[in-house]
């Protein structure tokens, strides 16, 4: 069984009469990624703070790569990397420079530092840039070194809180492609992200904080299980057979002009399976059926009463 790389139980902070967490409990396997979604002000930046020990929690406990928050912290530290929302590189020194000035306060031996340096700059393509000035870095590029700069002490954990923020499309996916990366080679991952597609794409759990409450958790899939509306839309060569198949599905809703009939479902499997039985039960041929389904931002609407822009619509379209 896979164990966990983090857990919280209880955990609470709260500045002056403002409450930012109030009791959230979290589990987050070793080898996964793990995202934390919520509005602004949620408590997304204070439950990273209170984890990677930058801030201490009012109540509760929590232990990451199986050590205490609250006792243990240097070796919390130890264990662990963090890429803010912000780039944090120094733009007076080269990308290589940078990278050296991780290996030096991690106090690396000479061959080594030099080794790990080379291999960063080419993981992450920024080989040919490694001796120009940070300053002259496009967005991406920042991003890229600030993360290669937490990989030089090889953590067991990275916490990643809105790591592509103010990034382009290219340049968000590039970093997807990076994160995927450092899972397969073991790492666990805690993101923080308002992008709900890149939840969607990243996560292998998620879960909504609201008001400093987790009111979610779950796959991708499972929280948009929650929220109905899903529905199979089924396409047909003419009218004879929408309206044989509308006198065999009595719940589904009829457009004559397009031939097209729209069934509730919850896009499961085992649904699409029997939905298709029941046609050829009937000898009813379906030309194209298209399943659509909640996405995470009408969950997000549904849970925190709030939308967001960021997402985009999940839709598999299925010819025959």
């Amino acid at each position: 069984m896979t164990s966990s790389a983090i857990t919280a139980s209880g955990l609470k902070k709260a500045y002056h009469d403002k409450v930012v967490l109030d009791g959230i409990d979290l589990d987050v396997r070793a080898g996964t990624i793990f995202s934390l979604l919520g509005p602004n002000g949620a408590g997304k930046t204070t439950t990273v703070n209170v984890l990677t020990t930058l801030l201490k929690m009012d109540s509760g406990t929590a232990r990451v790569a199986g050590y205490d928050v609250a006792t243990e912290t240097r070796k919390v530290r130890s264990a662990i990397g963090v890429t803010g929302q912000f780039a944090s590189v120094d733009e007076l020194l080269t990308g290589r420079e940078n990278l050296q000035l991780m290996v030096d306060l991690h106090h690396l031996k000479g061959g080594e530092g030099k080794t790990v340096v080379e291999h960063l700059l080419r993981r992450f393509d920024l080989a040919e840039s490694a001796d120009k000035q940070t300053s002259t870095y496009s967005g991406g590029m920042r991003r890229k070194l600030d993360l290669a700069m937490t990989l030089v002490s090889r953590p067991q954990i990275i916490f990643l809180d809105e790591p592509t923020t103010g990034l382009d499309p290219r340049s968000r996916r590039t970093m997807w492609n990076i994160v995927r990366e450092l899972v397969a080679d073991g790492m666990t991952i805690f993101l923080t992200t308002q992008y709900l597609d890149e939840a969607d794409q990243l996560a292998d759990k998620i879960a909504v904080l609201d008001q400093g409450r987790l009111v979610a958790e779950g796959t991708p899939e499972q929280l948009k299980r929650q929220i109905p509306g899903g529905h199979v839309q089924l396409r047909f060569a003419g009218a004879a057979q929408l309206g044989a198949a509308l006198r065999v599905l009595t719940d589904a809703t009829p457009d004559e002009e397009s031939l097209l009939l729209r069934v509730p479902s919850d896009g499961s499997v085992k649904a699409l399976h029997a939905l298709l039985d029941r046609l050829a039960e009937y000898a009813i041929d379906v030309e194209e059926f298209t399943v659509q389904m909640p996405d995470l931002d009408d969950v997000f609407l549904s849970l925190t009463g709030r939308s967001s822009a960021t997402a985009e619509p999940k839709t598999e379209v299925i010819t025959k």
